[in-house]
């Protein structure tokens, strides 16, 4: 799929609740940081563009709610409980099919900026 047959990004909201700088915690991450978002996305929301974690690996849990997860071609439904990960291999998009808004929590880890 390419970014042009994924939905714009709607009804999503993306709280920071923490990050940690991983350079003065373990050799050889500076310039990295540890960081915890709260990602809301309302039913009918999607959460895009069509993005890939290179260099950016995450795991997710979600609270409430069901989220599908666009991946090759497939739609998987996550929810409530563990998400997914999020490795160098992961090329996808986000949306709440659902009736009920979704919560997921997202760590990653990023590039500070």
């Amino acid at each position: 799929m390419n970014n042009a047959t994924v939905p714009e990004t709607k009804g999503v909201a993306v709280q920071l609740l923490a990050t940690l700088d991983l350079g003065v915690e373990i050799e050889g991450m500076t310039g990295r940081q540890l960081r915890m978002r709260l990602v809301t996305i309302e039913p009918g929301g999607v959460f895009g563009p069509l993005h890939n974690h290179v260099d950016r690996p995450g795991l997710v849990y979600i609270l409430q709610g069901t989220i599908t997860d666009h991946r090759n071609g497939i739609a998987t439904d996550y929810g409530p409980g563990v998400g997914w990960p999020e490795d160098r291999n992961t090329t996808h998009w986000l949306e709440n099919r659902g009736a009920v808004v979704a919560v997921e929590i997202s760590v990653d880890i990023v590039r500070q900026e």
